[in-house]
């Protein structure tokens, strides 16, 4: 088992890390949007979808995968109101790779931000 560190993409603000490389497998921890600063990015659900993306790739390329490889995904929403919106976004980063995916609306977010996004890739 490996833990899986970028410099680009933001620190674990809790007791976990960015993600864990296991037999062949990448396991993210749950990307929400944060710049490298730590901060909140601004803006609605476009812009901290495409900062979630942003880290997301950061963490995938650390463990040597990327969004070609990714097999699962988990998206906690804030407000399903933009789902829409996020789609467009997703296959933005995801292109013609549709991974198996899982999207629900939570009550709350970390730092109250709109979207959490999580992947399960193949490394190597």
């Amino acid at each position: 088992m490996k833990t899986i560190h970028s410099d680009n993409a933001p620190k674990a603000i809790g007791p976990y890390c960015q993600g864990i490389a296991c037999d062949g497998w990448f396991f993210s921890s749950g990307q929400i949007p944060l710049g490298l600063d730590g901060q909140v990015v601004a803006g609605g659900i476009e812009a901290q979808a495409e900062q979630v993306f942003a880290n997301l790739k950061a963490v995938l390329d650390a463990a040597n995968s990327s969004f070609d490889r990714v097999v699962k995904t988990t998206v906690f929403l804030q407000d399903l109101e933009d789902f829409a919106k996020l789609n467009g976004l997703y296959e933005k980063a995801f292109g013609d790779h549709k991974p198996a995916r899982s999207c629900v609306q939570v009550a709350r977010l970390p730092r109250d931000v709109l979207v959490e996004i999580e992947v399960v890739a193949r490394v190597g």
